[in-house]
Formats: C-alpha cells, sequence, structure tokens
C-alpha cells in the first residue's frame, strides 16, 4: 500500500462512517487490503486496478459511499478515524507486506472483493 496522508485517513473514515457500525473495524480492514491489493498490481501491471484505483488508502476508499463531508467534526467520525487508525496499526504490528498468503496473482488479482 502506499503512504497514508491526511486525506487518505479522512477519506477513508469517511467511507467507514457510511457503514453500519457493526461492520466498521472488519470494512476498514478491508479497505486496506484493497489499496494494498492495489498497489501491487498497479507495481506489477503499470495500471491503475479496475476497482481499487492506484493503491492509495484514499481510491479504494474513493470507490465506496462516503458519509457527508460536513460530518467531519462529529464524535462519530472521529470514532471512525480511530478505527481506521488502529487498523492501520494493526497492519503495522503485523509486518504484513506482502499479499503472498492470499494468492494473489497477475490472472487473479482482482478476485477477492
Amino acid at each position: 500500500m502506499r503512504a497514508v496522508g491526511l486525506s487518505d485517513l479522512v477519506h477513508a473514515a469517511r467511507a467507514v462512517q457510511a457503514v453500519p457500525q457493526a461492520d466498521r473495524l472488519s470494512f476498514g480492514m478491508h479497505l486496506l487490503w484493497r489499496a494494498h491489493v492495489a498497489d501491487k498490481y498497479v507495481k506489477r501491471l503499470s495500471k491503475l486496478h479496475p476497482h481499487w484505483g492506484d493503491g492509495s488508502l484514499c481510491a479504494a476508499a474513493k470507490r465506496h459511499l462516503q458519509s457527508d463531508d460536513s460530518l467531519k467534526t462529529s464524535p462519530e467520525f472521529q470514532d471512525c478515524l480511530v478505527i481506521v487508525l488502529k487498523v492501520l496499526a494493526l497492519r503495522r504490528s503485523l509486518g504484513t507486506k506482502t499479499c503472498a498468503g492470499q494468492r494473489v496473482c497477475k490472472k487473479r488479482i482482482c478476485v477477492r472483493y
């Protein structure tokens, strides 16, 4: 996955906020996985992933319904931002740098949704 910037965090939190509260953590983890796979796709094939974009968290998040932009100051948005940060910290602590365990290859790189 590409380096994470402020806009990545905001768009990911808005996408997480649009999901029912019970599904937010798992959705956040899937969002990171999609950005990671898209990044590998871009590096391998030198073109954008057809579903998840350029490998940034922002591009993966923009492919999903997002909450209203005016809700950025709400406590709910802040909770969603914390979820995104927790998922990023979890991914970092696990040292997930490859999707080889997922058996993602050139022919099957956009199979898992």
